[in-house]
C-alpha cells in the first residue's frame, strides 16, 4: 500500500501523475543518460502508487531511458552497452521493490527519507556488487561520482515530491476542499 494512498491520485490526477513521471524520465534520459534516478523514481514510485504499479512504471521508465539511449543518444549496440542495459533494469526494480520496504506509516519527511535510502542503497549496491564481481570493474564507484549520483537523486526526488503535492492540490481545487480536510472550511 503507498504511503500516499491511491486516493491521493484518483481519477484524471492518476493519469497526470504516470505521464508527469515518465516526461520527466524523457527529461532525465536526455540531460543524464546514463545517470537517471532511478532510486527517486522508485522512492517516489513506492510512496505514490500500489505495488504493483509502482514495480511496471519502474520497468516503463527503464525502457523510455533504453530507447531514448539507444535512438537517439546513439548508445552502442555492442555486448557490454546491452548487457549494462539490462542490469539497469533488473537494479531499478529491485530499487522499487527496496523503496516499498521502507515505506511505512509515519510522517511523510521520514518516510521519503527511508524509502529514497533504501532504493538508493539497493540501486548503488546491486550495481557496485555487479560490477565488482560479474563485469570486473568498480572504477565508476569513486566517491566524488556516488555524491553526484546521490545529489542528482536528492534533487530529483524533492522536485518530483513537489510535483505531486502540486497536482493533488490542484485536484483539491477541482473537488473541493473538503474530500481533504472535513474541518478545513472553504472560506
Amino acid at each position: 500500500m503507498p504511503y500516499l494512498t491511491s486516493a491521493f491520485f484518483a481519477g484524471w490526477r492518476h493519469h497526470l501523475w504516470l505521464a508527469l513521471l515518465i516526461a520527466a524520465s524523457l527529461a532525465f534520459t536526455f540531460g543524464f543518460a546514463c545517470a537517471v534516478p532511478f532510486a527517486a523514481f522508485g522512492a517516489v514510485a513506492a510512496m505514490t502508487l500500489p505495488r504493483r504499479d509502482a514495480l511496471l512504471l519502474t520497468v516503463a521508465l527503464w525502457l523510455v531511458n533504453q530507447i531514448i539511449g539507444f535512438g537517439f543518444l546513439h548508445y552502442p549496440w555492442d555486448t557490454m552497452t546491452l548487457t549494462w542495459g539490462a542490469i539497469l533494469g533488473i537494479v531499478a526494480v529491485l530499487s522499487t521493490v527496496g523503496a516499498q520496504a521502507g515505506v511505512r506509516r509515519r510522517g511523510i519527511i521520514a518516510t521519503a527519507v527511508t524509502s529514497f535510502t533504501a532504493a538508493f542503497a539497493v540501486y548503488e549496491g546491486g550495481l557496485y556488487l555487479i560490477s565488482a564481481i560479474v563485469m570486473g570493474g568498480t572504477e565508476d564507484f569513486a566517491w566524488a561520482i556516488i555524491v553526484r549520483i546521490l545529489e542528482i537523486n536528492a534533487a530529483a526526488l524533492v522536485g518530483l515530491m513537489a510535483a505531486a503535492f502540486l497536482i493533488h492540490a490542484a485536484g483539491s481545487r477541482v473537488v473541493g476542499l473538503r474530500r481533504i480536510a472535513p474541518s478545513t472550511s472553504l472560506r
